[in-house]
């Protein structure tokens, strides 16, 4: 399988050091997420590491404020466009009147095309709905705004997760804030993030439709969800460009991997205080979002307000067999890739679980353990490409989802060795 990149807490923690130093991690694309985790066959290209930085001069230090100022603080002129991810009154206040199909979007990384892929090949099979709402971590809240807006931008979705490359996402040097700087990404979003297709999010929220996007406040340490619609339908008033603005830093800050790449600060006012929020990838709080936490626990009672629940998983879900060379980088890689299976499936399991409970239908598609192409290096156009013609194919064919989540796999099958083909490795069935 593939090797792509997710991202955990624990994930966050080990990048900081492999994001310098070990080549076969490279932080996300338009798709982010936090370290290269291994899926079952895909090989790296080893490359050099990138180039020792220049000193940085000292940052400005920030404005101070309290905890009590970072629960009462807006986003100026925009009161409705977040809420904190474990408010469940919040939560339930912005849901459509009406129920209808949910899409979750995953983290991911690079591995994000098989989820852009799954998107257009479902629209091509005429097997994609108008979900009611899409909610979109890491390279899920950078593809979520697209598949929003309808499979009229399925072309621009493909092109973004099959032609863009490492320059289109970030340049090695250090900011001083991360080890690498994310200028290029942020360009990307202002191109491809426009008016246009911001007022077509604004109009479906009118509509009754909602998306949403995550973010980690790492102030806080609470996830933050954005009600992109509402600040869509502020970008068509008066104090257009704020919002505008604030709709792509919201998706640049929902794929910046704390360490690797630099976070996003958000301003805002709370108890006549105006200061600035420091913003990090959403995966932070959880590789994808349903609903709050309190609400997912099996015992809450809460009845998921949705006719059909789909998770798309940009990852794949079975464990990977490798002899792991004695280099810190690559024991992190191993553990990171390890550490963010566990996450997804962990959650995976709760999200089914909440859905049976609440009577919805469920519905899940990952990477199948079949694939092996192979990716030689962060955002490799060609593997990608791989990747996505994976998911339209399962898409088209209406082959994509199942109704519960994988098998966990058993212990890899060995057998006899014998000495003119045995490779040293055990057999991955």
């Amino acid at each position: 399988m593939s090797k792509g990149l997710g991202l955990t807490v624990f994930a966050i923690a080990v990048v900081l050091f492999a994001a310098l130093f070990a080549p076969v991690l490279a932080p996300q694309a338009l798709a982010q997420g936090a370290a290269q985790h291994r899926n079952t066959g895909a090989k790296k290209t080893p490359s050099a590491p990138p180039p020792a930085a220049p000193a940085q001069s000292k940052l400005p230090p920030r404005t101070p404020f309290t905890a009590a100022d970072e629960v009462a603080a807006t986003i100026p002129g925009m009161p409705d466009a977040r809420f904190w991810a474990d408010s469940t009154d919040d939560f339930n206040k912005v849901l459509p009147s009406q129920p209808g199909p949910w899409l979750i979007l995953s983290t991911g990384g690079s591995d994000g095309a098989f989820g852009a892929g799954l998107m257009s090949g479902l629209a091509a099979g005429n097997n994609r709905p108008d979900y009611a709402v899409v909610t979109g971590v890491s390279t899920g809240a950078l593809m979520a705004p697209f598949v929003f807006a309808g499979p009229r931008y399925d072309a621009k979705l493909q092109e973004l997760y099959t032609k863009t490359s490492a320059a289109d996402i970030f340049e090695a040097g250090s900011t001083g804030e991360s080890f690498l700087d994310t200028w290029p990404l942020k360009d990307l979003i202002a191109k491809e993030v426009t008016p246009e297709l911001v007022a077509e999010i604004a109009a479906q929220h009118q509509a009754g439709r909602r998306l949403f996007i995550v973010t980690t406040d790492l102030d806080a340490e609470r996830s933050v969800v954005w009600n992109m619609g509402a600040i869509a339908l502020h970008a068509q008033g008066a104090g257009g460009d704020a919002a505008l603005k604030l709709f792509r830093s919201v998706m640049l800050a929902s794929g910046s991997i704390p360490g690797a790449f630099p976070p996003v600060f958000i301003d805002v006012e709370g108890n006549g205080k105006k200061f600035s929020e420091m913003h990090v990838d959403g995966g932070a709080g959880g590789q994808f979002f349903v609903a709050p936490p309190a609400l997912m626990e099996s015992n809450s009672g809460y009845k998921i307000p949705a006719t059909q629940l789909f998770v798309v998983v940009n990852s794949g879900l079975a464990p990977d067999f490798d002899v792991v060379e004695r280099a810190t980088p690559l024991i992190l890689v191993q553990t990171v890739g390890m550490a963010v299976k566990v996450d997804l499936r962990l959650m995976l399991d709760r999200a089914f679980i909440a859905a049976k409970n609440s009577g919805v239908d469920f519905n899940v598609a990952s990477i199948p353990k079949s694939f092996d192409a192979t990716s030689r290096g962060a955002f490799d156009p060609k593997y990608m490409q791989s990747l996505y013609d994976l998911g339209f194919n399962l898409g088209k064919t209406g082959n994509a989802f199942a109704k519960e989540p994988p098998a966990f796999s058993g212990p890899p099958r060995t057998e006899a060795a014998d000495p003119a083909t045995d490779t040293g490795k055990p057999e991955q069935k």
